[in-house]
Parts: C-alpha cells; sequence; structure tokens
C-alpha cells in the first residue's frame, strides 16, 4: 500500500488555522498542465490565489486536488489544483503558514503509458456518394400533411408530439 501523502492534511489545517484566526489564506501554485488557473495572471510559471471564503465559492480540498469558482476581472473562472503543484499556504497579514518543495509538478508525474498513448481527437470522414444524399425518414399520417423543413435561414425547433 503506497504511503498518504501528509500534504493535502497540512493544507486544510493551515486553511482551517488562517480561517479562524481572523486571516486571508493565500495559495502560491506551480503552474503547469495539470493546473486549470487565468493564465493571465501567471507570472514565471507561478500564481498566487487568495482562498478565502468570500473570495471562492464551492471551495473543496481534497487528498488529490483543490478546487473552487473565483472571480478575476469580475468574471467566474473554475480553478483546478493538483495538490502535488502547491507550493505555499500562507496567511496574507503576517506571511506565516508553510511552504512546500514541488520538485514534480502533477503534469510531469504523469506515466509514460499515459504520454505513449495520444488523447483521442475528432478527425473529418470523408463521405461516401450515399451518405451525402439526405436519409429518409418515415413520418406517421399525421405528418405528412405538413411542409417539410425551409432551407437557409435561422434554425428553428419544431416540437413534436
Amino acid at each position: 500500500m503506497p504511503e498518504i501523502s501528509t500534504k493535502p492534511y497540512l493544507l486544510r489545517a493551515i486553511y482551517e488555522w488562517c480561517t479562524d484566526s481572523g486571516y486571508t489564506p493565500y495559495l502560491a501554485v506551480r503552474v503547469d498542465s495539470a493546473t486549470t488557473v487565468p493564465m493571465e495572471y501567471v507570472k514565471k510559471g507561478e500564481i498566487i490565489l487568495n482562498i478565502s471564503y468570500g473570495a471562492t465559492s464551492g471551495l473543496k480540498m481534497d487528498n488529490d486536488a483543490i478546487h473552487f469558482r473565483a472571480r478575476f476581472a469580475g468574471v467566474s473562472r473554475e480553478i483546478y489544483v493538483p495538490v502535488q503543484n502547491v507550493l505555499a499556504i500562507y496567511a496574507n497579514e503576517n506571511g506565516q503558514g508553510m511552504a512546500f518543495d514541488v520538485s514534480m509538478t502533477a503534469a510531469e508525474m504523469a506515466t509514460p503509458e499515459e504520454e505513449a498513448t495520444p488523447a483521442p481527437s475528432l478527425s473529418a470522414v470523408p463521405a461516401s456518394a450515399s451518405e451525402t444524399a439526405p436519409p429518409e425518414v418515415s413520418h406517421s399520417s399525421d405528418d405528412d400533411n405538413k411542409e417539410p423543413p425551409k432551407k437557409g435561414g435561422r434554425p428553428t425547433l419544431t416540437r413534436i408530439k
């Protein structure tokens, strides 16, 4: 059984200490492809996030990641930070907290199998002559007297009972 990291437990403890003491908890994060943060606020591969109750919505600090919603310049954004990428958690008012060594980020920890397997993607498929004609649809007797939808223009929604 692999050893459980103490880091997520320490992060939650410092967060709780900050809020109980009336301080504003801040999170310093190393940004990589596994992190979801507004890239316009990233400086030198790092970002500082205010994770106080008033600054976040739906804050969840799991053993593997921290995720929440926050506003940046008035726009609500979804934030996802792997615990592995957290550099520090501290009180903004006095700087007390805890720093962590991030020698390997979550994206760097990807297994070689994951890197060797290409991600699924969409590609165009050439159409055969039979596929270019619209498919025939059978209608009930109530629909026989209705006109087919008009081509072009604005799309409309037709209610079928």
